[in-house]
C-alpha cells in the first residue's frame, strides 16, 4: 500500500532505550501507535517530558530530532508500532 513511511517497525514487549531514529528525515513526524494492556510511559528526554503511553495512544515525534525511550513497565502487555 501507498505510505509516506519507509518502514514499520513492529516493537513486542520491549523496553525501548533513549535515542534518536536514524532512518527518519529531520523535516517529518513519526508515527508512534501503542497497543496491548499495559501502564507504560513515553519519555522524550530533550523535552523533559514524560507522557502517557496506554493502548490506543498515537504520537506523532520529531524521532530523529528527539530522544525517545519507553523504559520497564509495572504490568501488562506492550505492542507499538513504530
Amino acid at each position: 500500500w501507498p505510505s509516506i513511511y519507509v518502514g514499520i517497525d513492529v516493537i513486542v514487549n520491549q523496553e525501548t532505550p533513549p535515542h534518536l531514529d536514524k532512518v527518519s528525515a529531520p523535516s517529518l513526524l513519526d508515527l508512534l501507535v501503542s497497543l496491548g494492556t499495559h501502564d507504560a510511559q513515553f519519555h522524550v528526554s530533550d523535552l523533559g517530558s514524560i507522557f502517557g503511553y496506554q493502548p490506543g495512544t498515537m504520537i506523532y515525534l520529531a524521532g530523529k530530532l528527539l530522544h525517545h525511550s519507553v523504559p520497564k513497565w509495572v504490568k501488562g502487555e506492550r505492542i507499538a508500532l513504530a
